[in-house]
């Protein structure tokens, strides 16, 4: 049985001015997505900016969402490093504060080998009980995934169960899909590619869309489960200029931007992350008016 199927939002981390995590303000998000609809809350992302959260930091928020959904919705921990014994100790304490699964990024940097991989993510999974899933998007880290490390890490570790896709390559995916004779759950990490990772029979997104559009990104999921593919694919190209629009700098630069924007209270980034450019936002005031959520 997947984790979650639908949508699940890949959440950010709201600060405070002085730049300390703003569990008020968080805990305004995390009720904003379960009342419209979400299907899953992942915390602790790149869309958290866990790359410049303390180990301490990290963790507690990961407690703090998990104690603040109360079991409504599943929670599933970014816990992923570039070096496997950090991930290993974020796995298990993200376990131990009752996260559902856990979220593991392929190693930024040091961009292993597919043997190399295959090894990182067996120790961190063998760590612990709770289900994994795997994060692939070279974009960012300079290290892609392939298919057959994939299948075979889902073959061989019972708690391995999928992956994010965020390569962008379609046709990665298909022979992906190819492969995995039904063993690999399926989650789109782009949301420009929700349908047509679902018509490879993926089981939903993690999306960055999510924050500012719970409702309609759980219902692109919805009306495709439910057969109603041609209002799910109107509802995917309706989000497009959004969509651009978020990612038109850095996430979550953008998105962070837009929930100020709307009144939720994101707050500010922290370095080297910076605001978002005067000359962007009118680009993204327009496209949240014109998808009618500002």
């Amino acid at each position: 049985m997947a984790v979650f199927t639908g949508a699940g939002v890949a959440i950010v981390t709201p600060f405070k001015e002085n730049g300390d995590v703003d569990y008020e303000k968080f805990a305004e998000l995390v009720e904003f997505q379960i009342k419209n609809g979400t299907d899953a809350i992942i915390v602790c992302g790149t869309t958290g900016e866990a790359s410049t959260l303390t180990h301490e930091e990290h963790l507690a928020v990961i407690k703090y969402c998990v104690d603040r959904t109360a079991g409504r919705v599943p929670v599933v921990a970014g816990t992923g490093s570039n070096c496997t014994q950090t991930a290993v100790y974020l796995s298990q304490e993200a376990e131990k504060s009752g996260a559902d699964a856990v979220l593991l990024v392929t190693p930024y940097y040091n961009k292993a080998t597919q043997g190399g991989l295959y090894r990182h993510f067996k120790t961190i999974a063998d760590a612990i009980k709770i289900p994994a899933i795997l994060y692939n998007v070279p974009g960012r880290t300079g290290c892609n995934l392939l298919p057959e490390t994939v299948v075979k890490l889902c073959s061989d570790v019972e708690n391995i169960v999928g992956v994010k896709e965020a390569s962008g390559n379609i046709s990665q995916v298909v022979k992906l899909m190819a492969l995995a004779e039904g063993k690999v759950d399926l989650y789109s990490g782009n949301d420009d590619q929700i349908v047509p990772l679902l018509s490879l029979g993926g089981k939903g997104v993690i999306s960055v869309l999510s924050n500012v559009a719970p409702k309609e990104t759980h219902e692109i999921c919805s009306k495709f489960f439910a057969g109603d593919v041609a209002g799910s694919c109107a509802l995917q190209l309706k989000a497009l200029e959004l969509y651009n629009a978020l990612f038109c700098e850095v996430n979550p630069i953008p998105v962070k931007k837009a929930l100020n924007l709307m009144g939720l209270g994101a707050g500010s980034l922290r370095m080297p992350l910076t605001d978002m450019e005067e000359a962007n936002v009118p680009k993204l005031e327009k496209a949240m008016k014109e998808f009618g959520i500002l």
